[in-house]
């Protein structure tokens, strides 16, 4: 209840995997749809960084998803590994895509989950257009 009336005092999450998968999805409306949320799977030593979406086969090969939290989640670890490797390339790249994604949304480049036209390699196409 304390996520749906004010999730701005939440930082992380902290749960199974199972309990994260069912919590990120659902909170996914708070921001506007899976299309925006990425999350990170940690265990020692381990990271992954993955778009929260779950597996829609009914969608594969429509051209229709929204490759937005891909791109967030590919700048995610991206930033890890600069701030582990102490790679400022890392980072540059990061922000390249993310000013690129950035800059395509407030451009009214919108996905159909988004209130948009445009499918998923429309899309791909415009934040690479913007690199």
């Amino acid at each position: 209840m304390k996520m749906v009336q004010d999730p701005g005092r939440f930082d992380v999450l902290l749960m199974e995997n199972l309990y994260g998968d069912v919590v990120s999805d659902l909170c996914a409306g708070l921001v506007g749809g899976l299309g925006w949320c990425r999350g990170r799977t940690s265990a020692i030593g381990r990271r992954c960084s993955k778009p929260c979406t779950a597996r829609r086969p009914i969608i594969a090969g429509r051209g229709i998803a929204n490759p937005l939290a891909l791109l967030m989640s590919a700048v995610m670890m991206l930033n890890h590994i600069a701030e582990t490797e102490k790679d400022p390339g890392a980072r540059a790249v990061a922000a390249r895509v993310r000013d690129a994604y950035d800059r395509a949304l407030r451009d009214g480049q919108h996905t159909r989950d988004l209130g948009g036209t445009l499918g998923t390699d429309a899309f791909a196409a415009s934040v690479v257009e913007r690199m």
